[in-house]
């Protein structure tokens, strides 16, 4: 939620009463059940052979390492990262270095960060330097925005200049200040404050007041919840190329029905938090695009049609001649995008491009301008496959780049000055990724990721698309991150190979790890993935956990490392279960149109039966498999799958653990439920089939619910709607609400342990390994 799997890094009302056929001392005082044919529950934790709870969440120990935060010059063949002092390991020196000879030259030393009366260097979040690289912007103790870190201080510092180091936003509260960036010419910052853009001069630090009718109803430059939760609006202005006007957008939230969130923990009297939240057919933020000069004064607001509550507008960009601003409009429904040319200088619109669909169309257009900005790259599901295009802001010229029976998954990079198209694609297999790429005036498509690497390639390309930062990774094996020149994929240096944890899985009992297909018949074919105890005995049946998702938003089956979610699946493998995961039709994979778009106007329903057809499929090709000791669990979308796979199949499944569900569709955002479901009014009975809350008196299992009370993106409100649907049929079930947690369930102390300690503990009472045995729990 936006349905989005969390891993976590995904996303709280009175502590709510545990319902339960026991209660909550009860729970946590069973006993609970062995494993066979030992007791790993009771593992040594200096067993370095067995997995423990604290071992992957309190202690860390198999958590993956990344290449640490960088930035690539745009002038030089070179980039920038941040380095530990050999002196203070907790302070952090600025580095430049080069990419094919990895010299390394200190642009700014630890000691240049600290400021004046402070004994420590600032701890650098993000850094971002003027065009001309003499200035460094810092972004530092970092706030809480929702879904991300978006709220904090900025500093300036001149590089080379001792005693440069100054912060911006004069008197403003700590932690106040938004998506800072440097004016095109480096001599000013804009950024946002309590709803207001400000401009603030580095010379004189004069600072002014661009916008000044933000109101806790008024947003100009960033954007309501709903807009930055599912069209990923966040910083929302942009300089104009010559630095004179600013683009950016308002939105409008009054009449926007408001979602309280109340905090019980923090004082003696309960908290409130109030903001606006459109639930799906309720009325959305009024939404436009407006032009000010950067020293403030009247705005010009683009004329663009419609109501500005019936449209989302999720990009809009100048063109690099500074005349005009591409905008995307999106209709109410999201199957119509419309990409107008505004002018300006007077706000007309013309039309450049208007792509349709009869489901829906995902945000996936980001403005990438080539041909000096007459034409702009274009992806398209038009022929039934994901393709790259090439637009011109005429309206007339839209030309193929890409073709063939598979789909563009992303457009990594465009080298426009040696003719290349780079993008992400996987023609033989949808479970993972593969860098290519493609003459910009069409052509066959060459691959770049090595043969000799199966798996998944991510990569992040430096301005010039020469070089590129490289993670590899499969399903069992763990990151490696590369430096590489990207037209030969031949590898610089080796930034990152995880060895540390390499050395740990290598003295593991390791489960058999495996990516498989199933036939559900009709010539349907669903990707998955299983993870087997170590060596296996057949001749006894072990319980199946189901891992589950599957809604548009997001994809479970990639041959990719899991990351700690993976290592607590690889420990109850150790522990006697299979584990396995489906990826039903309607999910976001490399497919084709017709396979993404079979979930339209039934969320919830297909998807729930394609994953019972794909359990059916694995108990026949897994005899030692247990049809009476089949759980399935899940998060946000996935945890309304799981309470619709044990409501609507309750002779399938035995248990289910539903974490932070939307368990009526009804109750979600109108920009995420309305792509997929279309309009409650049009689409009534398919918006009451896909809602678990409709089968809920057909529980005969067990059943965990487990919501944070503090979730702004699935409410714990829905979870309390389903208890008492629950309690009317006499339907007994488990409940633990995390107070004052977001949808992520990670805030607080020790709440990531503990929440993975309850659905473990509730997996070993109630689908058991051994059910003739117990001991004591984890």
């Amino acid at each position: 939620m936006s349905h989005r799997i969390y891993r976590p890094a995904f996303r709280a009302f009175a502590l709510a009463p545990i319902i339960a056929a026991t209660n909550l001392f009860q729970f946590f005082q069973m006993p609970m059940i062995a494993a066979t044919p030992a007791t790993p529950f009771q593992a040594s934790p200096q067993d370095p052979s067995m997995l423990t709870l604290d071992r992957i969440f309190a202690d860390n120990e198999f958590k993956e390492r990344a290449a640490g935060e960088f930035k690539w010059s745009k002038l030089t063949a070179s980039y920038f990262t941040l380095e530990s002092t050999q002196a203070d390991g907790k302070r952090q020196d600025l580095v430049r270095v080069d990419a094919a000879m990895g010299n390394k030259k200190v642009i700014v030393p630890a000691s240049e960060l600290v400021p004046k009366g402070a004994e420590d260097s600032l701890k650098v979040e993000a850094f971002e330097f003027s065009a001309d690289e003499s200035t460094l912007l810092i972004y530092t103790n970092s706030k809480r925005v929702w879904r991300r870190n978006t709220r904090g201080d900025y500093w300036v510092l001149e590089i080379g200049k001792l005693g440069s180091l100054r912060q911006l936003g004069g008197d403003a509260e700590p932690s106040t200040l938004m998506f800072a960036k440097f004016s095109p010419d480096g001599t000013r910052v804009g950024y946002v404050c309590e709803n207001n853009i400000y401009v603030q001069e580095l010379t004189g630090m004069k600072i002014t007041s661009v916008t000044t009718d933000g109101s806790p109803t008024i947003i100009n430059g960033t954007s309501d919840w709903v807009n930055e939760e599912e069209l990923q609006i966040r910083d929302a202005f942009r300089w104009s190329p010559d630095g004179r006007t600013i683009a950016f957008w308002q939105f409008d939230t009054s009449g926007v029905r408001q979602f309280l969130l109340i905090n019980n923990t923090d004082d003696t009297y309960p908290k409130i938090t109030s903001f606006p939240y459109p639930k799906v057919g309720e009325t959305n933020s009024a939404t436009r695009i407006g032009v000010i000069s950067a020293v403030g004064g009247g705005v010009r607001w683009l004329d663009l049609p419609g109501d500005p509550r019936e449209h989302y507008i999720p990009h809009a960009e100048w063109t690099p001649d500074g005349t005009h601003i591409l905008v995307q409009q999106l209709n109410r429904l999201q199957n119509t995008n419309r990409v107008l040319l505004a002018d300006a200088d007077d706000g007309t619109v013309l039309t450049a491009l208007i792509e349709t669909d009869a489901a829906w169309l995902e945000n996936e257009n980001p403005v990438r301008w080539i041909a000096g900005g007459e034409k702009f790259l274009w992806l398209s599901e038009r022929d039934g496959w994901r393709q790259a295009y090439l637009a011109g802001t005429d309206g007339k010229s839209f030309d193929r780049i890409t073709g063939g029976d598979f789909d563009v998954i992303h457009i990594e990079a465009e080298d426009e000055k040696n003719g290349w198209l780079y993008f992400s694609a996987s023609p033989a297999n949808p479970t993972q990724h593969y860098l290519y790429r493609q003459p910009l005036s069409g052509g066959k498509p060459e691959r770049l990721s090595p043969v000799s690497q199966p798996g998944w390639h991510s990569y992040e390309f430096s301005p010039d698309a020469q070089w590129a930062m490289h993670t590899y990774s499969t399903f069992s094996q763990p990151p490696v991150v590369e430096l590489i020149q990207v037209s030969d994929h031949k590898v610089v240096r080796v930034l990152e190979d995880n060895q540390m944890l390499r050395g740990k899985l290598a003295a593991l009992k390791q489960p058999t790890a495996e990516l498989l297909k199933l036939d559900i018949g009709d010539g349907v074919l669903l990707d998955a993935w299983s993870i087997k105890p170590p060596g296996l005995n057949p001749s006894i049946t072990h319980p199946l956990l189901i891992h589950v998702y599957g809604e548009p938003a997001s994809q479970t089956v990639r041959d990719k490392w899991p990351g700690e979610r993976g290592m607590w699946h690889w420990m109850l493998a150790q522990q006697g279960y299979i584990v396995a995961s489906i990826e039903n039709r309607g999910t976001p994979v490399p497919r084709g149109r017709t396979w993404r778009k079979m979930a339209f106007r039934q969320i919830g329903i297909l998807a729930a039966q394609d994953q019972a057809e794909g359990v059916r499929a694995l108990l026949k090709r897994w005899p030692y498999a247990d049809p009476a000791r089949i759980g399935v669990w899940g998060w946000s979308g996935g945890g309304s799958m799981s309470l619709n796979a044990i409501f609507r199949y309750p002779d399938l499944y035995s248990t289910a653990i539903a974490v932070a569900p939307n368990a009526s569709q009804l109750l979600y955002d109108t920009i995420y439920q309305e792509r997929y479901m279309g309009l409650p009014t049009d689409n009534a009975e398919n918006y009451r089939l896909g809602s678990p809350i409709t089968h809920a008196s057909h529980l005969q299992g067990n059943l965990l619910l487990i919501h944070g009370t503090g979730d702004d993106n699935g409410h714990y409100q829905g979870t309390e709607l389903l208890m008492n649907e629950l309690i009317k049929h006499n339907k007994h079930f488990m409940a633990v609400p995390y107070p004052n947690r977001s949808h992520a369930i990670s805030e607080g102390a020790n709440t990531v342990r503990h929440f993975h300690g309850t659905i473990t503990r509730y997996l070993h009472e109630h689908l058991p390994v051994n059910p003739d045995r117990t001991t004591k729990a984890p």
